[in-house]
């Protein structure tokens, strides 16, 4: 049995354990399923996870597009609906990746572990945050993100790979990549998106740049369910935006895929990009004012 025959059967583990997870939880409070618009988060999700298939990927948009329409009332339930809402939807965008895209099996399943290993850390420190934190974190994130994309779209990042060639890395280089997956398994329960920083992570590494897309969905697949489980425990995130944008998000992977498969998304990216700067500085400037204010009480 091979590293990618093990990463598949991780993603199908991960899909149950989240259906389980998600839906009892639904279940046990259906009551309480009235904490946001169906139909715009519903599009919300169809729209982010379209275009998470090809590559832009889906938290920062959907962060941008949750704060222009208002659909969170709090934003301490940010990255727990970030986290519940896209984890069925990647794990289908990861198991038609990891079938078509080859990438040495090793390297697959070294850095997926790790990237799961990060989130469980890193959801264990983020549901503790409050919402000015989140806020100020959120903020920094989608900066962070925005610069990225930025690099990305400027072809900086493929630059620096220019000529790669390897699927797959051994060795220093694969401990390196492991560590930073790690980490950025921990960042992605904060909302900070792990497509992008893959992505310059595996040209730095010498990597054919197609292999991003088996890793950066595979391990954002297999560690989001380890990090929702905490955010539903806790009951840190809104269930009718999760739930919304799961549907329409599957719906708009299938679309992606099947479809579409490429596109020239630059101008797209640009205008994600600018909305993106924005929506960083708004939340910013609200987590400041609110630690201001309560130094000041």
């Amino acid at each position: 049995m091979n590293g990618t025959t093990i990463v598949r059967i991780i993603l199908g583990i991960m899909s149950v354990y989240i259906v389980i997870i998600f839906g009892r939880d639904l279940i046990v409070n259906r009551k309480k399923i009235n904490d946001g618009n169906w139909i715009v988060t519903g599009i919300i999700g169809f729209i982010t996870n379209f275009f998470d298939t090809l590559g832009i990927g889906s938290y920062a948009p959907t962060t941008m597009f949750l704060k222009l329409t208002h659909s969170l009332k709090n934003d301490k339930l940010l990255p727990g609906t970030l986290t519940v809402a896209c984890s069925i939807p990647v794990l289908v965008e990861a198991f038609l990746y990891t079938g078509t895209v080859k990438v040495e099996s090793t390297t697959l399943l070294v850095m997926v572990i790790a990237a799961i290993l990060g989130s469980w850390l890193g959801s264990k420190v983020v549901a503790k945050l409050d919402e000015k934190k989140i806020q100020v974190v959120m903020g920094i994130a989608l900066a962070v993100t925005a610069i990225l994309m930025v690099l990305s779209a400027t072809g900086v990042t493929a630059a620096l790979g220019a000529g790669n060639t390897a699927m797959g890395i051994h060795g220093w280089k694969l401990c390196v990549a492991a560590i930073v997956n790690f980490i950025l398994g921990a960042l992605m329960t904060a909302g900070i998106g792990l497509y992008a920083p893959c992505l310059a992570l595996v040209y730095l590494m010498g990597m054919n740049p197609l292999v991003t897309f088996p890793i950066m969905m595979a391990s954002c697949a297999s560690l989001m369910p380890v990090a929702a489980y905490t955010f539903i425990k806790n009951n840190d995130y809104a269930r009718v935006p999760s739930v919304a944008i799961t549907i329409g998000g599957s719906i708009g992977v299938y679309v992606a895929y099947t479809f579409v498969k490429s596109m020239n998304v630059k101008m797209l990216t640009w205008l994600v990009i600018i909305v993106m700067v924005y929506t960083s500085i708004l939340m910013l400037v609200e987590g400041i004012k609110k630690f201001k204010a309560e130094k000041k009480a």
